[in-house]
């Protein structure tokens, strides 16, 4: 039978012994200390997600099959998932996906891993879209047109596609290799039809003759320059910088956001941006100063720190 020992450097190892196997409740009752003691903050949940995608099953069935043993190659490749958890490499790069509101989405260390915070934007542009309309209504009001910039693995622009149908999805970003994942994560959910990508900075693909957007969303970078190597080192060391790098006061690239998006918004239309906790009063004077805007506001996340401010370009 097999013993899980510890190697030089903490990783477990299969050696032959007289104990009983490892079997999945064993093993979990193992991992979660052992990666409390490396001050991962989600020991339990971190290790049951790992061992899931080692065997290729629902965490639920973890516990319905808790005695059930682990064969040497199932070990085996559990030990290489430890091994870079405790490097800190983050679990959704790990095992290539994330939930994300109603949706599972692929995830790659191109694209920055979806928050629940996030979640509050998607909240947020609900409340000011209308639900599907009737086919009578649409030829009357016809669709909204909502674009998401710096759309990364696609999740916010997906969850409202998926909760908004009916209307018109655009979702663009700088990096060709994001775009490229968030396209497959709408086909993945259903949904390559409702929305249209292309690959460009913020709004330099854009025209200014074409039709205007009745709403623009972003989860732009707002973190300090400064601040980056201070994060967690699952953020610092994985997560891609340009995701990240808000510049030297983390305003940049909410500054230009704010300060160009008029030009494509509707009269009426709302503008949408995910902040930093910090960030309010300096988002809200970006907003007031453009002389653009109307209805400035700011929306708290789950937590209760500032997270979303949403502005209407005035008539």
């Amino acid at each position: 039978m097999q013993h899980l020992s510890r190697t030089n450097n903490g990783a477990p190892e299969s050696e032959r012994t007289r104990e009983e196997p490892w079997t999945i409740l064993k093993i979990l009752r193992w991992t979660s200390p052992y990666f409390a003691s490396r001050n991962i903050d989600t020991p339990r949940l971190d290790a049951e997600i790992l061992l899931s995608h080692a065997l290729q099953c629902k965490r639920i069935d973890l516990y319905l099959r808790y005695d059930q043993p682990l064969c040497k190659n199932e070990l085996a490749l559990f030990k290489s998932l430890i091994k870079r958890r405790i490097s800190r490499e983050p679990v959704a790069y790990i095992v290539g996906k994330k939930d994300f509101w109603s949706l599972e989405l692929e995830i790659t260390g191109d694209v920055l891993i979806p928050r629940p915070e996030t979640e509050c934007v998607v909240e947020a542009a609900i409340s000011l879209l209308p639900m599907e309309l009737k086919s009578d209504e649409l030829k009357s009001a016809g669709p909204k047109r909502i674009l998401e910039i710096g759309t990364g693995s696609g999740a916010i622009v997906l969850a409202l596609a998926a909760e908004r149908t009916g209307n018109v999805f655009f979702a663009s970003d700088r990096s060709v290799k994001a775009v490229e994942i968030a396209r497959k994560n709408a086909f993945r959910n259903n949904l390559g039809e409702r929305v249209h990508f292309f690959a460009g900075d913020w709004f330099a693909p854009l025209r200014t003759d074409m039709p205007l957007f009745d709403m623009i969303l972003s989860n732009p970078p707002y973190i300090r320059r400064g601040m980056i190597p201070q994060l967690a080192p699952e953020i610092c060391k994985y997560e891609p910088s340009a995701a990240l790098d808000g510049g030297p006061d983390g305003l940049a690239a909410l500054r230009h956001i704010i300060r160009s998006a008029y030009s494509y918004l509707a009269d009426g239309g709302h503008l949408l941006l995910e902040i930093g906790y910090d960030q309010k009063d300096a988002v809200q004077k970006i907003a007031a100063g453009c002389g653009y805007y109307e209805d400035i506001s700011v929306i708290k996340d789950y937590g209760g720190h500032d997270r979303v401010v949403q502005m209407r370009k005035g008539k």
